[in-house]
């Protein structure tokens, strides 16, 4: 999978016909712009019929171990924040 950052109203070029552009962005979604030829089948993933992917990640002992526990929250912690040490600001 290629992962690329963009910026609002930045585009990504797929292909000769394919055009998709960074439309908003507002809280944890992201509004996206398509521009493709009417042949094109755009169709969100939720909504593909046919089987689900069976591929799996391969097994890592590394990440073969239990999740360490949830970190608590400390009493003078405002609510919905964590004792998380933070690392620096640079």
């Amino acid at each position: 999978m290629l992962v690329l950052t963009r910026k609002l109203m930045e585009k990504i070029q797929i292909g000769d016909e394919i055009c998709v552009t960074v439309v908003r962005i507002e809280g944890g979604q992201v509004r996206l712009g398509i521009d493709a030829p009417r042949s094109v089948s755009i169709v969100r993933d939720e909504l593909r019929s046919g089987p689900k992917s069976t591929i799996r990640p391969r097994s890592d002992p590394a990440n073969d171990r239990r999740p360490d526990p949830p970190l608590r929250a400390s009493p003078s912690a405002p609510p919905g924040t964590d004792s998380r040490p933070r690392a620096p600001s640079r």
